[in-house]
């Protein structure tokens, strides 16, 4: 049972990561960019959902509604105003622009926030689910059916919905698109604010499965769903489920029966001997560059 439990959870913790990856593999399949300030994102809705609950006292649903929105607007101005003016600039510019921003927001938190440890408060209303000696939390169950429910959505989005069709199009080839009538602009702002709304959703409910708010909490979880995006194929949606489901399970797993010290050091060697035999992730498409 104890191995069922583990099981179980590790879908958990890889449900959050996946929801996290999203935004990388969305970012990164639409406008080829890494953006690494993702998993401050998550800082920041979790912050915005803690204020709302506590001084605002909303209630924990509209708390995250409020969360997802800020995000939403935070994303569509770091995408505006740091990685539009390097669109065609060396991926390393890009690269050290996105750590900048990071560290931004890292410490503009710290600035209004501190750095005093808040305890987050659960948006789970409902208790644990029993099943004989199996005991199943209430976080638990929300993580995996949120990850179902925006795995399926978000892959509807993007083969019936006009703007998700030009989000395809703008990732297989900008130019064509713009020629075709595609606003490449609106296109990658449109990504942006999808990922970073997600990234809301995500830190919500990691703070609310491991309930410690601190100026940096998004900094380890951002790194995890980063290589689980790049574990499943960086750019791909199901590759990116089946990425973070598998890290989580790993990471817990490694916890349980290993070294609760090493779990990290493992899960990141899985991911060096995945790419060593096969570079383009487990579900991801070898590219093949025109010149």
């Amino acid at each position: 049972m104890a191995f069922l439990s583990n099981f179980i959870n590790g879908l958990s913790l890889g449900s959050i990561y996946a929801i996290i990856a999203l935004g990388y593999t969305m970012v990164y399949g639409i406008a080829k960019m890494l953006n690494f300030a993702h998993g401050d994102v998550i800082m920041v809705g979790a912050y915005v959902s803690f204020v709302s609950i506590y001084s605002l006292g909303t209630p924990p649903i509209l708390a995250l509604l409020i969360s997802m929105c800020v995000c939403t607007v935070l994303g569509v101005v770091i995408e505006r105003l740091a990685y539009r003016p390097l669109r065609s600039a060396a991926s390393l510019a890009v690269l050290i622009t996105a750590i900048g921003v990071s560290y931004l927001l890292q410490n503009v938190a710290l600035l209004i926030w501190t750095s005093n440890t808040k305890v987050f408060p659960s948006i789970v209303s409902f208790g644990s689910l029993h099943i004989g000696s199996l005991t199943i939390t209430g976080e638990t169950i929300v993580s995996i059916i949120t990850c179902v429910v925006i795995m399926i959505g978000l892959t509807l989005f993007t083969t019936k919905a006009k703007t998700g069709k030009a989000m395809r199009a703008v990732s297989e080839n900008r130019q064509a698109a713009e020629l075709m009538g595609i606003s490449v602009n609106k296109t990658i702002s449109v990504t942006f604010a999808i990922g970073s709304a997600l990234a809301a959703v995500a830190g919500v409910l990691y703070c609310s499965m491991y309930p410690v708010l601190v100026p940096t909490t998004g900094s380890i979880p951002g790194i995890k769903a980063f290589t689980a995006a790049v574990l499943g194929g960086i750019g791909s949606i199901p590759g990116t489920l089946v990425g973070g489901l598998l890290l989580g399970i790993i990471e817990i797993f490694s916890r349980a029966y290993i070294s609760q010290d090493l779990s990290d050091a493992i899960v990141f060697a899985v991911l060096i001997i995945i790419l060593l035999v096969k570079p383009n992730g487990l579900l991801g498409k070898k590219v093949t560059e025109k010149v």
